[in-house]
This record gives structure tokens, C-alpha cells and sequence, in this order.
């Protein structure tokens, strides 16, 4: 990830509905969530969650499926380990064992499923 990614990454993080939908994504694993579901969930009108839920895909933080009539997000599993490796670059003066512990709590991603 490139420092470009990762400030659009951050951008699109940094507002709290935002961050709450990752989040619950992120909780809900490979199954995703419907947006109205997301909506519900946080008790957000679906037209502001909607728009919300397109900065994160623009962002790449999140991947969309049309089930029907809805749509499913999924959070990007791959993104999130990219904008973390980002954060972690060249981290701890040559000492890794100073970052196992994070990239012990890390390494708990499903693998990403399509």
C-alpha cells in the first residue's frame, strides 16, 4: 500500500458512522452484511448509510455483492492487512520481538472469499 491508499484509507475511517460500519463488518466476517442490515444495526438512515458505505468502497475498505434488491458488504480483508502492514513498516528498530504480540492479535483475518 502506498501512502496515497493509506491516507484514503484513514480519510474515509475518520468519521463515526463510518468507523462503526467497518467495524461491524469487519464482526460480521466473510458472510457480510446487507446495508439495511448495517443501517439497522446502527441506527442509521439507509440513504446516509449508503453514502457512507461508498466512501469506504472507494476507499477500498469494504467489497459490495448485489443480492437481489439489496446489496451485501463485505469488509476487504486484504486492504485492512495492507493499510496494517502499511502502519507497521520498518517497525521497532530491528527488534521484531517488540511487534509479535500486535501481529499475534492481527493474524486472526479470515482469508478473503469471493
Amino acid at each position: 500500500m502506498d501512502e496515497k491508499n493509506a491516507i484514503s484509507a484513514f480519510q474515509a475511517l475518520a468519521q463515526p458512522t463510518r468507523l462503526a460500519a467497518f467495524r461491524l463488518l469487519v464482526q460480521a466476517g466473510p458472510d457480510g452484511m446487507a446495508a439495511g442490515e448495517i443501517a439497522a444495526a446502527l441506527d442509521a438512515r439507509q440513504n446516509t448509510m449508503s453514502a457512507n458505505l461508498s466512501v469506504l468502497h472507494a476507499a477500498g475498505l469494504v467489497r459490495n455483492a448485489r443480492e437481489g434488491r439489496s446489496i451485501r458488504y463485505f469488509a476487504d480483508y486484504d486492504t485492512t492487512r495492507d493499510l496494517l502492514s502499511f502502519l507497521m513498516e520498518d517497525c521497532c528498530g530491528g527488534r521484531p520481538e517488540i511487534c509479535q504480540p500486535l501481529m499475534e492479535r492481527v493474524a486472526c483475518c479470515p482469508p478473503e472469499t469471493e
